[in-house]
């Protein structure tokens, strides 16, 4: 006999049947679309964003601080006038994002190329021929001229493309709102909010070749979607992340490894803290969501407190997240990897603890389950209610059966409290689909 059930965790009114093994589960509504988003604020339970004095954003703007832009020096102006400082702005501010911004152009909204960065005598051609490692070797990272002229180059692009963002702001895409060719920083800020956005193609014009990246080299670039270093209470939701046309897949190989033009999509570093991302979609991506600077950090430990609940990682190949040091509540979530360059979902890092619980996954065939998670000297992790392909699966287990030499323990030690709504895994795909990504609230 079917049940209809009406669930309703933490005040939450719920909507849109879905049915799952003959239960009827309903997912939780969006936002009062339109411009009367940019007023809302994370719900009370609502993940690691909602701990503390809670995230509001801008919600409290006044109306001289409300504003709708369509470009980039609009966007800039909105922010608090000029991007080098705008990070420092804490007065309260809702931005409106109408239609398409190209970040890579000028106050006169004149698209900019890649040669238009290019200065001191920097050329890729040089750049390939002086650092070839048949020519300089693989002991050490490219120092000299031409790397000279890559990182000023690349500084002149950071400039236009890495939008600043300062403390108690809400930013809301209206109208099909899109960032393209480059992303958000919040930097030592508090109290942001980054909803309904597209942001596409965030591409480095002039990334580092470094030989004594792992085995073989590898190329690496800059800037993320939306970076958060040092910040705090923030909540991205109902974004969509992707690198459009331009595919990491498809870029030429240099030195025998791909020419990656992209870095990450959402990464939370350098002591950010108090963080709920829910309901984005991340898409045709390679480095998705980095959690933690490094295993060296000494900003880290103690912070990194973060949600994800109800994303969908679609076709990315890893980092859905990589953790260290951070308590990480993951769940409700749904993944459809790709049959291609796949490597792992849950990155277990230096002292990480991940809670994984009610994720769907769904892989293609030739991917098996023990390649959901990668061991990068993590010891532990929850996991539990998980689904891969419809069948409960004991995500640990799996793992430790593959890798028996870098074994996960079961259990990160802590419980997650601050949830909206848990819904059982097998709902998750088609709460996901329905609900997650730019255009749903």
């Amino acid at each position: 006999m079917r049940v209809s059930r009406s669930i309703r965790p933490a005040g939450t009114l719920l909507t849109a049947t879905v049915l799952c093994l003959g239960l009827t589960v309903v997912s939780a509504p969006g936002a009062v679309a339109g411009t009367a988003a940019g007023r809302a604020v994370l719900a009370a339970g609502d993940g690691w964003g909602s701990a503390t004095t809670g995230t509001t954003g801008g919600s409290r703007a006044d109306a001289a601080h409300t504003v709708t832009v369509r470009t980039r020096a609009q966007l800039v102006a909105a922010l608090g006038g000029t991007n080098a400082t705008n990070g420092s702005d804490a007065t309260p501010k809702i931005v409106y994002i109408s239609g398409t911004i190209d970040l890579n152009s000028d106050d006169s909204a004149r698209h900019l190329s890649c040669q238009d960065y290019s200065t001191d005598g920097y050329s890729q051609a040089a750049y390939l021929a002086a650092y070839d490692p048949a020519v300089w070797g693989t002991a050490t990272e490219p120092a000299g001229a031409q790397e000279d002229a890559r990182a000023a180059s690349a500084k002149l692009q950071g400039e236009k493309v890495q939008i600043n963002v300062g403390s108690n702001t809400t930013i809301v895409g209206v109208h099909g709102g899109r960032l393209l060719g480059g992303g958000l920083v919040v930097k030592n800020a508090d109290n942001v909010i980054i909803r309904n956005l597209t942001v596409e193609d965030a591409a480095d014009c002039f990334p580092q070749w470094d030989p004594t990246d792992g085995a073989t080299g590898n190329w690496n670039s800059l800037y993320d979607a939306v970076a958060l270093y040092n910040a705090t209470h923030v909540w991205v939701d109902h974004n969509t992340f992707t690198d459009g046309a331009n595919q990491d897949a498809a870029q030429p190989l240099h030195f025998g490894r791909p020419y990656q033009v992209h870095d990450g999509q959402l990464d939370i570093t350098k002591g950010a803290d108090l963080v709920t991302a829910s309901w984005n979609v991340f898409k045709d991506h390679d480095k998705t969501n980095l959690v933690g600077s490094s295993d060296s950090s000494t900003v880290d430990a103690g912070h990194l407190r973060v949600t994800f609940h109800h994303n969908f990682w679609q076709n990315t190949v890893q980092r859905s997240p990589r953790v260290r040091f951070g308590q990480v509540d993951v769940y409700n979530n749904y993944y459809t990897p790709g049959a291609g360059d796949f490597e792992y979902a849950l990155g277990v890092g230096k002292s990480s603890q991940i809670v994984a619980e009610a994720n769907y996954f769904k892989l293609p065939a030739g991917i098996p389950a023990a390649k959901l998670i990668y061991n990068w000297g993590g010891t532990a992790l929850t996991d539990s209610g998980n689904l891969v392909n419809g069948r409960v699966t004991d995500l640990i287990g799996a793992f430790n059966t593959a890798n028996p030499a870098k074994p996960l323990a079961a259990g990160a030690g802590w419980t997650p409290t601050l949830r909206a709504q848990v819904s059982p895994a097998c709902a998750v795909p088609g709460l996901v689909t329905a609900r997650a990504g730019a255009g749903r609230i």
